[in-house]
């Protein structure tokens, strides 16, 4: 008789992958599109994460904006809250990567329209982030007693939502600051851009308990998960 190794409710593990899969793409995402560019092309960034699509990067970047759509509309949470805020998320990140930002130079006025539905999508989208790690993400299911990693999560999903709700304010005060660069090469908008997606990024691995996992035994787990724990677990 074959057996396995331990006793594991396959829809969870597949549904915290899911949430893993969701964070390392956000948090690869500035970074797999900026670092070939800048060793291939004149060691130099774009003014904005989302100017790489007119670069050749492109499809990387609008393949990983609709891979993250793709799990932001899977992932359900306890109740309809979660399934507005994750197809609104989902929608928004369609929106970013199929309404492309403006050029910086030389752009139409259907560009620059087209543009002001992107940065609109993209706001949105970062807004219903920080709304996920400083509210959603935090919630414990009412017959549970939140155990020690269960706090420590909590708190670094405080810390990246706070994150991703100062770096949008920082784009929009150093844009109508006019200013250009930081760091030398560095655009803001870029800058703050990426510090989004890495805030994003760790609280959804956090999520997939890939740091701060609760220990097997923890008051607050059950050891024979059940489908709709699998499926609406938010611990």
């Amino acid at each position: 008789m074959l057996t396995a190794e331990k006793s594991e409710n396959p829809i969870v593990l597949s549904y915290l992958a899911l949430r893993r899969a969701v964070g390392a793409v956000a948090l690869g995402l500035p970074f797999a599109v900026s670092v070939p560019w800048w060793i291939f092309h004149n060691h130099d960034f774009e003014s904005s994460i989302s100017s790489y699509y007119y670069t050749g990067m492109r499809n990387l970047f609008v393949g990983c904006l609709c891979a993250i759509a793709m799990f932001m509309l899977c992932a359900r949470g306890y109740d309809r809250k979660d399934e507005i805020a994750g197809d609104l998320a989902a929608f928004c990140a369609v929106g970013v990567a199929f309404f492309p930002t403006s050029p910086d130079v030389g752009a139409t006025d259907l560009q620059l329209r087209v543009g002001i539905a992107h940065y609109t999508f993209a706001a949105v989208l970062f807004l219903t982030l920080a709304y996920f790690c400083l509210f959603l993400f935090r919630l414990t299911a009412a017959d549970k007693r939140p155990t020690k990693q269960k706090l420590q999560r909590n708190q670094v999903y405080v810390v990246c939502g706070w994150a991703i709700l100062f770096s949008v304010a920082a784009i929009l005060i150093l844009h109508l600051a006019k200013i250009t660069l930081l760091f030398g090469i560095v655009r803001p908008t870029f800058c703050f851009e990426t510090t989004s997606l890495i805030a994003f990024g760790i609280a959804w691995l956090v999520k997939g308990e890939t740091f701060l996992k609760d220990h097997p035994h923890s008051p607050m787990r059950r050891t024979t998960p059940d489908i709709d724990l699998g499926i609406k677990d938010h611990v």
